[in-house]
């Protein structure tokens, strides 16, 4: 089951990594040329908003649906066919409106798998599992890397093919967990343990955000980031070689995560292990604001996932421990996946009001020590060491 929950959630990644790290920046460059950085921030603003309001609605629909009776399945498998419409619509976009439209609504067909995937983890995999499942969901991001590389490295590839091949893999990754039944795990923590639960999923939840705002910014800026440390190169080049940085980057750390997720669940600690990831991941991006050079510059932005990619996989484990309630894990999960798209409208703010097409010094500091002060506020957690 671990496996199976792994390989859906890396087609899920599949769904947007590839897509908002280098194909929409490119598609954006096309549309808007000089305006590429207002265009894109207006475009990543509106689908973050929509992706929030459809994770906690699809979240709770998935709670409805299991208190009837049913099951979160049956979302999953409409939203994995709406996603795979979605790039149809988007690699038919040649508007600036036409292609915030677009990310609209991709961003709601996706949400309306990772809603329920979300929620099908914490119900079931057992406690005593979820650091390693937290370490395996790492699989993702090299999974969507290597793809990137592939699809930006392939000449004859054109953008029709490009978006065909990510609707595919999405399909081939989550249909296992469509069609494999688990078994839900039951109970609810005592009154007293949910009362500080809820006050530290709210710690863990700010924690996220703070690191995810990091993440965000160079998650969708990342390309024009290494235009300034590598102006010489032509932006073919620089993405084909952004594409290989990527893979790299994504896939040292999945051995890692896998590693301390399983000293995390056999010592019952992931605290520490979480601010030792999310220190790693601050000096990463004061590294990246250092570098003078493509090679400097890649290297720092490695140390800076290996940490962060650590952090995020070991707290996807450790904050659904924290669930309050087992009748809410859907809309709680959707809740708590603010932290991940309320990033998608502060982080290009920040970068907005910080950076310019030449100079994202100034970001990267600031990215730095909200990354920090995200490592150190989940200390205070008391109801999971």
């Amino acid at each position: 089951m671990l496996l199976v929950c792994a390989l859906a959630y890396a087609g899920a990644v599949v769904g947007y990594l590839p897509l908002l790290t280098l194909l929409l920046p490119i598609k954006v460059e096309q549309v808007a040329g000089d305006g590429r950085l207002d265009l894109l921030t207006v475009t990543v603003i509106a689908g973050a908003i929509a992706a929030s309001v459809a994770n906690i609605g699809f979240g709770w629909l998935g709670d409805r649906s299991v208190s009837r009776g049913g099951g979160r399945r049956g979302i999953m498998a409409g939203g994995v066919v709406a996603t795979m419409a979605s790039y149809a619509g988007l690699a038919a976009a040649t508007t600036p409106a036409l292609l915030v439209a677009g990310i609209v609504l991709f961003q709601v067909a996706l949400n309306a798998v990772i809603a329920p995937l979300m929620a099908i983890i914490a119900e079931e995999v057992p406690d005593g599992r979820k650091g390693v499942a937290g370490g395996l969901l790492a699989m993702a991001n090299p999974v969507a890397a290597t793809l990137s590389a592939a699809l930006v490295g392939v000449s004859r590839f054109g953008e029709p093919a490009r978006f065909a091949v990510i609707a595919v893999t999405v399909a081939m990754c989550t249909l296992p967990l469509v069609i494999v039944r688990g078994t839900r795990q039951a109970g609810a923590p005592p009154p007293v343990l949910r009362s500080m639960l809820r006050r530290d999923l709210l710690l863990a939840w700010t924690a996220r955000l703070l690191v995810q705002v990091a993440g965000s910014a160079l998650f969708v800026y990342l390309l024009y980031y290494f235009e300034t440390v590598s102006p010489s190169v032509p932006e073919s080049v620089l993405a084909a070689r952004m594409g290989t940085v990527m893979i790299v980057a994504y896939s040292v750390p999945l051995p890692i995560a896998v590693l301390v997720g399983r000293l995390a669940d056999r010592t019952g600690r992931t605290k520490p292990f979480l601010f030792a990831a999310a220190l790693i991941a601050a000096a990463g991006l004061i590294a990246m604001m250092a570098a003078r050079d493509f090679t400097s510059g890649a290297a720092a932005f490695c140390v800076y996932t290996g940490g962060t990619s650590v952090f995020l996989a070991l707290h996807a484990g450790f904050a659904m421990q924290l669930l309050p309630s087992a009748r809410h894990r859907g809309r709680d999960l959707g809740l708590l996946n603010l932290a991940n798209t309320l990033p998608g409208l502060l982080g290009p703010v920040i970068t907005w009001a910080l950076a310019t097409p030449r100079d994202f010094d100034a970001v990267l500091v600031v990215l730095a020590v909200l990354t920090l002060g995200g490592g150190m506020i989940l200390l205070a957690a008391r109801g999971r060491r």
